[in-house]
């Protein structure tokens, strides 16, 4: 009998042994955040399930801290606020949770990350299309084939794997990277 862990590990372990393909992109993103921020303004999260639970984590290192301790930086999850979720999708409708959040709070010069595994998600496809017409980078962390997504966001970075989980193992890598380059890049990181 196989075991299911050693499955999974094996799974994980062929996805991020090719995952070195993704420096540019992420370099590319780390760049556009860095330089958002630098200019006073703010990330903006966004995705469903587990990528809605990324959006938070990575939010929550930026107003907190990632590495060392420095001053906290301009980032939120539009999935966080439970009420303005449930009014949106009652009065409007799910699809719009995400954009309405993003019309409402976002002004030009913020950067919105998209997190989607299938990169179809239309409530975050709605919120990348809004931030666009405002003048908001949109960064796309993506899987499978980066979806729909891909051709909308000023940058992708897409773990190209058809399973769900192992996507979600290498975003979170690929998230705390991204807080780590933007800790560097803005001068907040203790001397090494």
């Amino acid at each position: 009998m196989s075991s299911l862990y050693l499955d999974n590990l094996k799974e994980h372990l062929a996805l991020f042994a090719e995952l070195h393909s993704l420096s540019a992109d992420v370099d590319a993103a780390a760049a556009v955040l860095v330089e958002s921020l630098r200019a006073g303004n703010k990330v903006m999260f966004c995705g469903n399930g587990g990528s809605a639970a990324d959006s938070q984590h990575l939010a929550a290192e930026l107003t907190g801290r990632f590495v060392d301790d420095r001053r906290p930086l301009a980032a939120i999850a539009l999935s966080t606020d439970t009420s303005a979720l449930t009014c949106i999708a009652n009065d409007y409708s799910f699809a719009h949770v995400f954009d309405r959040q993003v019309r409402g709070l976002g002004r030009p010069g913020d950067c919105l990350v998209g997190i989607s595994t299938s990169g179809n998600s239309e409530n975050v496809l709605r919120a990348v299309t809004s931030a666009k017409e405002m003048g908001i980078h949109t960064i796309g962390l993506l899987g499978r084939s980066g979806g729909k997504l891909r051709a909308l966001c000023d940058v992708t970075i897409i773990v190209s794997s058809p399973t769900t989980a192992r996507i979600q193992e290498a975003h979170i890598l690929i998230g705390h990277t991204l807080c780590g380059q933007i800790e560097r890049g803005l001068g907040l990181c203790a001397a090494e």
